[in-house]
């Protein structure tokens, strides 16, 4: 089965000197892979001829004359830039000409373009943002939200775990992934309000066996691999992402500084070669990138800025997983059967108000 995936390939820090490298090398790996390359036609193809990949035959090209750049306000990327890499990759998926989208653009625009073409899922509130963070079980635990609603409802931690539940049963193959809520300590009665009341719902959802919910976690249960899912509101989800990637370059950084004083330290280094790779390689941020944006009509994700085409292909990997999971339909499943129908009406009155 072949899976189509449009990939806006302006966005980001390095636009298509990433982007193109990394969708030639991704097909190339992937014989069931088709990418649609969006951008500004004439330097996709330079890129491409660098590579030799031009007349690739799982490759096309559509034009897109703008680009969202990274400082854009959402005005201008909704209202001014209606012919951008991003709105036209994010249309393929609308259109149903791709299965799902990948960009590396200003994350409110992709967000609010994203949430303005393909809209919401019926009983979403809110989409989500939900990455994977590395654990000690040499495992990934899903964390959202990462920032998409710094100002969340209990109901709208409740959507997220629905949402977490069904992608990670989908791509992962848990029945039953574990799901934990992010919190001051592991007793019921810590936290914020928004927490006590969300653990409410998610307690009663564990206790018809709708979902499988383990209680309050704490931060360094994400990195334990405790549960298989974080869910928090997406306040606290950036925070908390930001500084385990600070902390894991300060890590890396460190550790590189320490092996290279005095020859011993390099000797040491030359003779646990091998095993430093393997936690190079564990550890290495470029592994995990590919955000997902759930709880919308259609798969897009979202790649860090400034990655590599290394990392750039690796979020390119989420979105084609998730794709040939059908991850899609099955959120859209577990919302229409899970969610109350109180969210849907909160949802619609909220929308008329707007």
């Amino acid at each position: 089965m072949t899976v189509k995936i449009s990939i806006d390939c302006m966005g980001g820090d390095h636009g298509p000197s990433v982007t193109v490298p990394a969708a030639v090398a991704f097909v190339q790996r992937e014989p069931e892979a088709e990418l649609v390359l969006v951008g500004r036609e004439a330097i996709i193809r330079a890129e491409l001829q660098k590579l030799n990949a031009e007349h690739h035959p799982r490759l096309s090209i559509v034009n897109a004359s703008e680009v969202v750049e990274m400082d854009d306000s959402l005005e201008v990327a909704l209202r001014r830039k209606k012919d951008s890499s991003m709105r036209i990759a994010i249309n393929q998926v609308k259109e149903g000409q791709a299965q799902a989208c990948v960009s590396a653009g200003n994350t409110g625009a992709l967000m609010a373009v994203s949430r303005y073409v393909l809209k919401t899922l019926a009983g979403v509130d809110r989409p989500a943002i939900c990455t994977i963070l590395p654990n000690q079980k040499d495992g990934p635990t899903y964390v959202l939200d990462l920032g998409a609603n710094v100002d969340c409802e209990p109901l709208h931690l409740h959507q997220f775990a629905l949402m977490g539940s069904a992608l990670v049963s989908a791509v992962e193959g848990h029945a039953r992934p574990t799901i934990g809520l992010l919190n001051v300590g592991e007793e019921d009665i810590k936290g914020n309000e928004l927490v006590k009341q969300t653990a409410v719902l998610l307690r009663a959802d564990h206790a018809r066996g709708l979902l499988n919910f383990y209680g309050n976690v704490e931060g360094n249960d994400i990195f334990e691999g405790t549960t298989d899912i974080v869910v928090c509101d997406g306040f606290v989800g950036n925070v908390t992402l930001k500084a385990a990637e600070g902390l894991g370059r300060l890590i890396k950084g460190v550790l590189v500084s320490e092996l290279r004083k005095g020859w011993l330290n390099m000797l040491g280094a030359i003779i646990a070669q091998r095993a430093l790779k393997r936690v190079s390689q564990r550890l290495n941020p470029s592994r995990y990138n590919g955000a997902s944006l759930l709880g919308l009509r259609g798969l897009v994700f979202k790649s860090h800025g400034g990655e590599s085409a290394y990392g750039f292909e690796w979020a390119i990997r989420r979105a084609f997983e998730a794709a040939r999971h059908d991850v899609l339909s099955r959120i859209a499943t577990s919302i229409a059967e899970l969610m109350p129908q109180t969210a849907t009406a909160h949802d619609n009155n909220e929308q008329k108000t707007a």
